[in-house]
């Protein structure tokens, strides 16, 4: 089991149109993860919605490939 940051970052970008997203192996495993993905696709939704997205994005890996990532999603500033 486990999941390259790499991976996690391509269907997020994928996913998400133009996702600006960075990646952290949290313990060094490949298995906890920490994600912070900023989209302006995320304005005007709610953070649950915004963390749904990001989980979508995903297309199902999380809790089977992807045991554990933390989501910390933002908004482009300036806008």
């Amino acid at each position: 089991m486990g999941m390259e940051a790499a991976t996690i970052e391509k269907l997020i970008r994928e996913g998400i149109a133009g996702a600006d997203v960075r990646i952290e192996d949290l313990r060094g495993d490949g298995e906890h993860y920490a994600a912070v993905v900023t989209a302006e696709a995320f304005r005007g939704k709610t953070r649950i919605a915004q963390h749904r997205m990001v989980q979508d994005a995903l297309q199902g890996r999380l809790g089977t490939e992807l045991h554990a990532l933390q989501i910390h999603t933002r908004i482009p500033e300036g806008k």
